[in-house]
């Protein structure tokens, strides 16, 4: 599979970064014994295409153009990707989304990119959503007040994560270097444009209110905003210490280092785990943080409790819905793309790249949970795997007790 670095390199396809792209000299670049056909090479099923045809489509996606034998039935959707979204672009960053709207199968958890420049600041606002954050670059500072006025001011960098009960009031602001960030809200149908923030309230407000509600004259409200700001540019802040306002009522922590964590590893890769268990606040949010080398596997499971939003950080790969009744289908998956496995699909996910692949997965649950496939099988009388599947005792000797979350392909180097 060919990769747009090598017809950019290669070819010299120029100016894809200010909006000259032009796609019929990308096409041009790609050799014709590179454009893929549907034809299947191990039972001769398909044809080619005669077009009309998105080509770059079909590049980016081959288990779709050409599925597996085991693939059947009408599984639904179960990516997309940022970048076929629509931009907000404001004064100060920027920020798109994926909800039910863009992935219908998508109903538990909404994901929100957001990038911030430095001073950038995301509105003092709140939802009726919780918000789970895992900051992907760069430094924001983020702010928090309770219900029982105790007060939180962080600074948060790559691998951080945040979250924020429904009803709490918070800030994002960029530092130095600006930041970029996921946000995962637990309502499918969420949008991050219909939020309560500051500055909405205000300018629907009347001033003989706000003058009564802070005991200041109107004439001090003049210049309040008009409409929300949502985004905004101001100036990058001074160290916590020289802006920190004392709560008397104390302080409450909504911020955890995932990255930080000692990883769970096995010869694949590797799996950090959070929820409400190692980061008490997160009462209605889990995930896990998982590393997939190359030529390894996320082993074949399940999760018994929700359904499972994907983020991938980094690397491709591929992956097959199991959703029963003789129903499978396979995606191809990349970085910046996000994934949905229904609750109880079984299904794994396979490093094709040459790169670590790095993914989130996150449920709307208290308690992180999965079934592993082999550890199933291992710990179920031999003889009803051997009859149930008609296999002998090199499968059954090859079973673990115990999980390996991210399984090595024999023979890998």
């Amino acid at each position: 599979m060919i990769s747009y670095s090598k017809w950019y390199v290669d070819e010299g396809v120029k100016n894809l970064s200010n909006n000259n792209f032009n796609y019929e000299d990308l096409l041009r670049c790609i050799p014709p014994q590179d454009i893929p056909q549907p034809i299947r090479e191990s039972d001769g099923a398909g044809g080619t295409d005669l077009g009309p045809r998105d080509i770059i489509r079909a590049i980016e996606n081959p288990n779709m153009l050409v599925p597996p034998v085991t693939d059947a039935g009408t599984v639904p959707n179960l990516t997309f990707s940022f970048s076929d979204t629509n931009m907000t672009l404001k004064p100060g960053g920027w920020s798109r989304e994926i909800t039910a709207r863009e992935l219908p199968v998508a109903t538990t958890l909404a994901g929100v990119n957001m990038r911030l420049t430095p001073g950038g600041v995301r509105e003092l606002h709140w939802h009726k959503e919780v918000e789970w954050s895992y900051m992907l670059a760069g430094r924001a500072r983020i702010t928090a007040v309770d219900e029982n006025g105790k007060n939180f001011i962080a600074d948060v960098g790559p691998g951080d994560i945040w979250y924020f009960p429904p009803g709490i009031p918070h800030s994002i602001q960029g530092l130095e270097e600006g930041c970029e960030f996921l946000l995962v809200f637990d309502n499918g149908n969420f949008s991050d444009l219909d939020t309560f923030t500051i500055s909405d309230w205000f300018a629907h407000t009347p001033k003989e209110v706000l003058s009564a509600n802070f005991g200041l004259p109107e004439e001090a409200f003049r210049d309040i905003p008009k409409t929300e700001k949502y985004i905004y540019q101001s100036t990058v802040p001074g160290p916590i210490s020289e802006v920190e306002p004392l709560s008397p009522f104390g302080t409450r922590k909504f911020s955890h280092s995932l990255l930080g964590q000692k990883p769970i590893t096995s010869p694949g890769g590797s799996v950090r785990v959070v929820d409400s268990r190692n980061f008490p606040v997160s009462q209605l949010i889990s995930a896990a943080l998982v590393e997939i080398l190359p030529g390894a596997m996320r082993e074949l499971h399940w999760h018994p409790n929700n359904d499972e939003f994907q983020y991938f950080l980094t690397g491709q790969g591929r992956m097959t819905g199991y959703a029963a009744d003789g129903t499978a289908r396979t995606f191809d998956v990349r970085s910046g793309n996000v994934g949905y496995m229904p609750f109880c699909y079984g299904h794994y996910i396979q490093n094709t790249g040459t790169t670590p692949l790095w993914y989130l997965e996150i449920f709307k649950s208290p308690i992180y949970q999965d079934v592993s496939l082999t550890q199933w099988m291992a710990l179920t009388p031999p003889q009803i795997v051997k009859t149930n599947l008609n296999v002998g005792n090199e499968v059954i000797s090859s079973l673990r007790k115990t999980k390996w979350e991210v399984v090595r392909f024999p023979g890998f180097e």
